[in-house]
């Protein structure tokens, strides 16, 4: 399960757009950022995405990326024309198609790779969803199936794409908009695919002389409801209209890190039910609460360049957001590329020692780093440098904002440890217990 949400230059004080999202996976699935260069092919070339091949296109565009280590696409990222998009899986009453297709996350990156605005990025994907359809198997461990949702904005404009096999529709967003496991867009759209309306009435699922909504007739009611998909957007709508002042990505930060209604957070803890899901996800014990959020990243869209604030690492609460440019190199890139073991030369694993031991007793261990989390990443706001900076010195700014975010992690790490005895329920405890053993944790 994941969250999107975006908020255009009317709700920012005019300098551009804000895209965030939170990937949320399986514990152990552990979370890659990559950038990819701008490349040209020759023709008649193709690309083989996750599960099959296509014709590519003569010139890709360069991309960073956040996205499960094994998969091809992502879920979410940015190209160089400042066009950025997260996706969200959603539920309906279409079959899954379990064969090899194009995942929603490759549909992602196909887009990314090949449009210089979000309205081009909306048109490749629905040309290559009504060619090439959607589907395969998303989960790493076990099958997962699902059809895809999107957000998709640039320093100017949003819209919001939800599909259901190889059905969809659009709607431009005004302001702020935000999406979650559900579908969304009823009644009113602006765009949808010529067969849409007349499938759903020749499957009976619109009765003669009713309203068409998309949402209303293609949601799968099982899935949708367990999955909180609408709970959790109506929390990340009411945290960013509540604001009285601009959106920024101070207040980006916050809406991703929102446990339950995102209120009362001194008093929440991960471990009181085996159902619903949060913004800021923490897995558990039971089929429902089986996701993590393994990633997260705060897209900052402006007309004259791109800046992304990454965790790199599971769990936005415990973890810090560091800035990074598309063209800076990447602090950590001559690390080995993770996968579902336990690996510290990793930066996602690092992290997981924290993440981990401060789960076993929340309440307590979060507060004793919550407050200089808040100060390093307020630090690393002011300080930043202008857009028009040197690449050098942007990119020395990045390699120092990740050495003492690692420094700052190891600092808390020996500060939790005994620090307030486990407290989980048994069953969160047994559920991370096997978690830890299938990615051969240390103890």
């Amino acid at each position: 399960m994941c969250d999107t949400f975006v908020v255009l230059p009317e709700r920012t004080g005019g300098w551009g757009t804000l895209l965030g999202k939170n990937s949320d996976r399986e514990p152990n699935e552990a979370h890659q950022v990559v950038y990819i260069p701008a490349q040209d092919f020759p023709e008649g070339a193709t690309v083989h995405c996750t599960y099959r091949e296509i014709p590519q296109v003569r010139h890709t565009f360069a991309v960073l990326l956040m996205k499960p280590f094994w998969i091809w696409g992502a879920e979410m990222g940015v190209n160089e024309h400042g066009v950025a998009i997260g996706n969200e899986a959603v539920f309906t009453r279409i079959p899954y198609q379990k064969d090899a297709r194009l995942t929603g996350m490759d549909l992602l990156r196909l887009a990314l790779e090949r449009s210089a605005s979000a309205e081009e990025a909306l048109n490749v994907i629905v040309e290559l969803l009504e060619q090439y359809g959607q589907g395969g198997n998303c989960g790493l461990t076990h099958g997962f199936y699902y059809h895809n949702s999107y957000l998709i904005a640039d320093p100017r404009s949003a819209w919001v794409l939800e599909t259901a096999g190889e059905h969809w529709v659009a709607e431009k967003v005004q302001g702020i908009r935000t999406i979650s496991n559900a579908l969304t867009i009823g009644e009113t759209w602006d765009r949808i695919s010529p067969q849409a309306i007349s499938f759903a009435r020749q499957q009976g699922w619109l009765p003669q002389g009713k309203a068409f909504s998309f949402s209303g007739v293609y949601s799968d009611f099982l899935y949708t409801t367990f999955g909180a998909g609408r709970f959790r957007q109506s929390c990340t709508t009411r945290l960013l209209l509540e604001s009285q002042q601009p959106v920024d990505v101070h207040r980006a930060f916050q809406v991703l890190r929102a446990h339950g209604t995102g209120e009362n957070e001194e008093n929440w803890r991960p471990d009181v039910a085996v159902h619903g899901a949060d913004v800021c996800m923490h897995a558990g014990w039971g089929p429902i609460r089986v996701s993590q959020t393994t990633g997260s990243a705060v897209f900052e869209l402006r007309e004259d360049g791109v800046r992304v604030w990454v965790t790199a690492t599971a769990a936005p609460c415990t973890s810090i957001y560091k800035p990074l440019w598309m063209d800076t190199s990447i602090p950590w890139q001559s690390e080995p590329e993770p996968t579902a073991v336990y690996n510290p030369a990793c930066l996602w694993w690092r992290h997981e020692r924290l993440h981990r031991q401060t789960l076993e007793n929340y309440p307590q261990r979060i507060q004793l780093y919550r407050a200089e989390r808040d100060a390093l990443e307020a630090r690393f706001l002011q300080g930043i440098p202008a857009m028009q900076a040197s690449v050098a010195e942007r990119s020395r700014y990045a390699q120092t904002c990740f050495e003492m975010a690692e420094q700052a992690e190891a600092h808390w790490l020996e500060l939790i440890r005994g620090a307030g005895r486990e407290n989980r329920r048994f069953y969160t405890r047994w559920a991370w217990k096997k978690f830890n053993q299938q990615a051969k944790m240390p103890a």
